[in-house]
């Protein structure tokens, strides 16, 4: 689990609660025709219209790996590959058959090398997996960001559809207040919506795709160090180069 997407949303929700609480009855917060203007229409109906159904079908899936994922440190995972180099030198490539390999990326390239598959088409299935994983990541970041813009959008609309309806009211003064409401309520959920949910999430899942795009840079590259017969501490010095200066300070590998 991720603690700090978790403990950013609830604090962001738990302060904007507490204002609203602090500020008077919160039960006048809670509108359902702005809910189903600004959630309906803003947050499900309009993103289904722009983007394929597999795609909007697969967004909840792929939003929860903001609040629940696995992730490697890099420097592991380079001191990990540079063991497995050392053994494949010491005994053979096929004694890494026997490696429990915890990082499914890592584990698919090394059966392939033990299978022996050629180095190019190990490097090639590889690089077609990130390609594809990627663009999945993009793909419902896309749409996260399609709602952030169509939240506030359809908040807009709401507020204009009670505006409409306060001026149809003004010689009713009991139905100017639910009116207005709806007005002001829309553009409040709409960007709540955009702003505590969906970009903070976005943000976060494109931080979490950089980092497991050079995690995979580093396995494929470390594969093919181990294939070419690299000495552990040269392919270790490769591998590090992908890693921040202080972090390869930290780790030791400067």
């Amino acid at each position: 689990m991720d603690v700090a997407t978790v403990a950013g949303l609830a604090i962001s929700v738990v302060l904007v609660a507490a204002a609203i609480i602090v500020g008077g009855n919160p039960v006048i917060f809670i509108d359902i025709q702005s809910l189903l203007i600004v959630i309906g229409g803003g947050c499900i109906g309009a993103p289904m219209m722009a983007f394929p159904l597999a795609t909007t079908k697969g967004l909840v899936g792929i939003a929860m790996k903001a609040f629940f994922v696995k992730t490697y440190d890099p420097v592991d995972t380079i001191k990990f590959i540079v063991e497995l180099a050392q053994k494949a030198r010491k005994e053979s490539l096929l004694a890494l058959e026997n490696v429990e390999i915890e990082n499914e990326f890592l584990k698919k390239g090394i059966t392939l090398a033990v299978d022996g598959t050629e180095p190019p088409t190990i490097k090639a299935i590889l690089t077609g997996e990130m390609t594809y994983i990627k663009k999945r990541h993009e793909n419902a970041i896309s749409v996260l960001k399609y709602i952030m813009d169509s939240a506030p959008a359809f908040g807009m609309i709401g507020t204009l559809v009670g505006l409409v309806n306060m001026l149809a009211t003004l010689s009713d003064p009991s139905a100017i207040g639910p009116a207005m409401a709806v007005a002001i309520l829309t553009t409040l959920y709409g960007a709540l919506a955009a702003n505590v949910i969906c970009a903070p999430i976005a943000r976060k899942l494109e931080w979490y795709d950089g980092e497991e795009s050079m995690q995979m840079e580093i396995i494929i590259e470390g594969i093919n160090s181990i294939l070419e017969g690299d000495h552990p501490a040269i392919a270790e010095q490769k591998l590090m180069g992908f890693l921040p200066a202080a972090q390869r300070t930290q780790s030791g590998g400067e």
